[in-house]
């Protein structure tokens, strides 16, 4: 059995964040995903015409999570949260990232929602998952620098599992270990939200609509909905040994 945790500490020190996961099992990963590419070739239409415009740092989707930043020492303009990266570079170039159909999938939903996301693979996951403070002894691996460990800076809000640190900065930057490609068979994938400032139904909303981005590419689909009422959350895989 495999669960997500959320700390006492980070449950006592961000009460408000929420964090919806959509478990896929039986992904096909390596084939064309046409939803998730209509996503985002409507997100890039929409800007170009003037229709829509990604949030910015000023907007409280995202203004949220640069003070969480700030309050857990991270400069969040030197360090961005990952929808606030995404907005800008949408904003600037008119263009969103091609990387594969499950990550193509939660990058359109994350900016159509103003939320970040993430994911892991969940058959690269050592032990159980914790969303937790980082501390002393920890290690990461960056995504695409293999040859690189870094050591978070103990206080800085981490995903986790038993073996080393998965994502920097709560959800800046993933490892290379749990990366997400086009091989992937079971993917656990996160949705990070501050109701206050965006709203349950916003969540609830992304939550369904990467639920049917990914529910035909899948065998089985399921959700959790974590926070300071229920932080727990089992996202084994009926597959797993």
């Amino acid at each position: 059995m495999t669960t997500l945790h959320i700390d006492h500490t980070v449950l006592s020190g961000y009460p408000e964040v929420v964090i919806a996961l959509v478990v896929a099992e039986g992904v096909a990963g390596a084939d064309s995903w046409p939803a998730a590419e209509r996503a985002l070739t409507a997100l890039e239409a929409s800007v170009a015409d003037g229709s829509w415009a990604p949030s910015t740092e000023d907007d409280p989707p995202i203004a949220v999570w640069h003070a969480i930043y700030r309050r857990f020492g991270t400069n969040p303009r030197r360090v961005r949260p990952s929808v606030d990266a995404l907005c800008r570079r949408l904003a600037r170039t008119g263009q969103l990232p091609r990387v594969n159909g499950p990550v193509d999938a939660y990058n359109a939903v994350s900016v159509r929602h103003g939320l970040p996301a993430g994911a892991f693979d969940l058959d690269a996951v050592r032990g159980d998952l914790h969303l937790r403070l980082a501390r002393d002894g920890d290690v990461f691996t960056p995504l695409g620098e293999p040859e690189t460990t870094e050591q978070p800076r103990p206080g800085e809000v981490v995903y986790a599992d038993d073996f080393s640190v998965l994502t920097r900065h709560w959800n800046h930057r993933d490892a290379e270990r749990t990366k997400v490609t086009s091989n992937v068979e079971n993917v656990l994938f996160l949705l990070e939200g501050v109701p206050g400032a965006v709203g349950q139904s916003t969540l609830d909303e992304a939550a369904q609509a990467l639920t049917a981005l990914v529910a035909p590419q899948a065998k089985r689909v399921t959700r959790h909905l974590l926070g300071a009422a229920h932080a727990t959350a089992e996202v084994s895989v009926r597959a797993r040994a």
